[in-house]
């Protein structure tokens, strides 16, 4: 073989791992090679009409994809991811006490989980206060925001694996997720989520 035809098969190969490349970059993105959130991207158009209100300012994805597999402390303190809820559709919410309007939400929230919470569905608010840890129970015993398992990341690496996933600009942040961990829907910002449109919303992701 001439060096320029082993030329020509060295740039034949390298073409074609780089098209594998691109294609398993647009196969992970949700593409027609990854059915994973199928079923959470047909919801998609379910959910687009009741974007409205009191929840306008959720924004729902035009593809469906994997939300990152946050890692915090359950209610025992010890640790847990939101992989260990597939299964259910979880609506997870960033909250601090030094946020103002966190603190504003956390009854509304507490009231969706009691109105709509069980098997199928469950707010996960997770506190990602890094200094003062008996602070944020202390909060929610005082204003007796009841009925929420209490959830917390003390080094607040959650909101940095939203943010390099570019699903967190600030706090409040809060993602319903599907029962196979995809995305469908973010909100930036506050809600009124125990109010009609929000419990529009959750329902018919929930299928009821």
């Amino acid at each position: 073989m001439t060096s320029r035809s082993k030329m020509a098969v060295a740039l034949g190969a390298l073409v074609l791992v780089a098209l594998g490349g691109v294609a398993a970059f647009y196969s992970g993105q949700g593409g027609a090679g990854n059915s994973t959130c199928s079923a959470a991207t047909t919801k998609l158009a379910q959910l687009r009409p009741l974007v409205k209100g009191e929840v306008a300012g959720i924004q729902v994805p035009q593809r469906s994809a994997p939300v990152p597999d946050l890692a915090f402390n359950g209610p025992d303190g010890k640790p847990t991811s939101l992989s260990a809820m597939r299964g259910r559709t979880v609506l997870v919410n960033l909250w601090a006490t030094w946020c103002p309007p966190c603190l504003l939400e956390m009854p509304a929230l507490a009231k969706l989980q009691k109105t709509l919470g069980g098997p199928d569905f469950e707010v996960v608010t997770v506190n990602i206060d890094t200094r003062n840890l008996d602070k944020p129970k202390e909060w929610l015993a005082k204003k007796d925001v009841v009925g929420l398992s209490y959830y917390a990341d003390p080094e607040a690496k959650v909101f940095q694996d939203l943010r390099a996933a570019k699903k967190a600009e600030g706090m409040p942040v809060s993602l319903l997720v599907d029962p196979q961990g995809c995305e469908l829907a973010t909100l930036q910002g506050p809600a009124e989520w125990a109010g009609p449109d929000a419990l529009a919303l959750i329902r018919t992701a929930l299928g009821r």
